[in-house]
């Protein structure tokens, strides 16, 4: 028999951990690579202590205080019919063929329901995030880098707001090692409601953070605009007629001009004899007037008279005035024409001054969101039940119920279970990281325990939720739990047993 070797002896004395495929051995009173699994005199245990999202309902409908303000696990009852055991700090399935960490029934209006329970393990997972701004912050398809390596890019823009799509398997697994890390550590911090400095090629520099003002090249973002010129122009048409001569909405993408609109037409607003440099659309509506940029409604613009040419002289007049407002309300600019037809900047008259304010009125606040997006696989499928596709079934035939940490999630047409949810409507941190590099999110299925028995699911493990209140775990489970903790339902998000 040959000797054990100094690492033979060394690895002895550690506890190797399958919560995902880096297989750690960790010593006693260490943490694996991801920070979530440690070594605890020889035991594995769950570092996060595990959720319980808590409904507590009085006469008015309000959420009722619960704990004195502490989110931390005292071992009082709690109403099972009012908790919700989440997959946050649950543990995973990895290396797959184990039921969930958690399947737990409850009686909900008499009717027998299982929830099943798992943190996942997404290497197919990103994030969309909506960025509220007319401001340019690169072309279309540009890359999107962090610490110098691409993690996303700039996606087609939508009403009021610029796109991004970060992630991805090909950034996480496809290129460097580098750009995966960096790639996974982007997507936690932004799934966590963190604050990650961007770089768009051949664009912007961006502070995003989920709920927060987006800031771009330094300035924070105060509102989204109320429209584009067009919208604007008929939104506000009524409210300008015979207090100035002709209003110019200044846009990217649609600049509006009143005396030539459907909604000028239909008031009675008379020509101007105004001539606008730019792609003519329909009456009254121009497409392409500058290039796109951080200057007035989303334009290169700094000067909004470079988007006019010379005024029609068998129809203008001098003294004829003229508005030009962004369509945020933040740039604005009244001007009168002089002998030779040629706009001059004059002060702002106070009868127009009420309706800047009413755009700005009419502007919300600007703010990043950050949707998390991933595709439910085999290893979480699995835990389910033994036959995976039945679970992909029930979930499309709207048996299943889909949460993440108790959010509300959107199930996306097609084949697969390809979930979005905000990550601002689940519990502060609920997402983590394997250094494989993957994602780690919660992930929960609600439904009938008849139709949980239909799709073939792990019965045998199956467990009260009075019994996981009390502390206990299922046989699957090799890990231990941190403990446990309530934290309350956030007020606009259904509850996720429905009765």
């Amino acid at each position: 028999m040959t000797a054990k070797t100094s690492r033979d002896k060394r690895v002895e004395e550690k506890i190797r951990c399958d919560a995902c495929p880096v297989m750690c051995y960790i010593a006693d009173g260490k943490s694996g690579a991801c920070d979530r699994y440690a070594n605890e005199g020889g035991q594995l245990i769950r570092l996060d202590p595990l959720m319980v999202m808590q409904r507590r309902v009085d006469d008015g409908g309000e959420l009722v205080p619960f704990l004195d303000g502490s989110d931390a696990w005292n071992g009082d009852l709690i109403t099972p019919q009012d908790a919700f055991v989440t997959a946050v700090g649950a543990g995973t399935t990895y290396p797959d063929y184990k039921p969930a960490p958690f399947i737990v029934s409850s009686i909900v209006d008499d009717v027998d329901m299982v929830t099943v329970v798992s943190e996942g393990i997404f290497s197919y997972c990103g994030a969309k995030v909506k960025i509220d701004t007319d401001r340019h912050i690169g072309p279309e398809c540009a890359l999107v880098r962090v610490d110098g390596e691409p993690v996303g890019h700039v996606t087609t823009g939508e009403y009021g707001s610029q796109m991004l799509s970060l992630g991805g398997v090909h950034h996480l697994t496809g290129g460097g090692k580098k750009e995966g890390r960096v790639t996974c550590a982007t997507l936690l911090a932004l799934c966590n409601g963190d604050a990650v400095d961007m770089q768009v090629d051949d664009g912007s520099s961006l502070v995003l953070q989920a709920g927060k003002a987006p800031v771009i090249n330094g300035v924070a973002e105060a509102r989204m605009r109320v429209g584009c010129g067009s919208a604007t122009i008929g939104m506000f048409a009524a409210q300008w007629h015979n207090l100035v001569d002709e209003v110019v909405i200044v846009d990217d993408h649609i600049t509006g001009v009143m005396s030539e609109h459907q909604a000028g037409k239909v008031i009675g607003w008379p020509a101007s004899g105004i001539k606008i440099l730019g792609r003519r659309s329909t009456p009254g509506r121009y497409f392409q007037v500058a290039e796109p940029g951080t200057g007035w409604g989303g334009t290169n613009l700094t000067d909004p008279l470079a988007i006019l040419g010379l005024f029609d002289p068998k129809i203008a007049m001098p003294g004829q005035s003229l508005l030009m407002v962004s369509t945020t309300g933040e740039q604005f600019a009244y001007y009168e024409l002089d002998q030779d037809l040629q706009p001059v900047e004059t002060a702002m008259p106070v009868r127009l001054q009420p309706s800047i304010k009413r755009i700005e009125e009419n502007c919300e606040p600007a703010l990043t969101s950050v949707s998390f997006m991933g595709g439910a696989g085999g290893s979480l499928r699995a835990g389910v039940t033994e036959n995976p596709v039945m679970l992909t079934r029930s979930v499309k035939d709207a048996l299943t119920r889909v949460t993440c940490g108790g959010a509300p999630v959107f199930i996306w047409p097609g084949g697969g279970i390809t979930l979005m949810v905000d990550v601002t409507s689940l519990p502060e941190n609920a997402f983590g990281y394997v250094p494989t590099p993957a994602l780690v999110a919660p992930i929960e299925f609600t439904m009938r325990k008849d139709d949980y028995i239909a799709l073939g699911g792990h019965v045998d493990h199956i467990m009260s939720i009075d019994d996981v209140l009390a502390g206990k775990v299922g046989p699957q489970n090799d890990h231990d739990l941190a403990g446990k903790r309530r934290f309350a339902q956030q007020p606009q998000n259904p509850w996720p047993i429905r009765r």
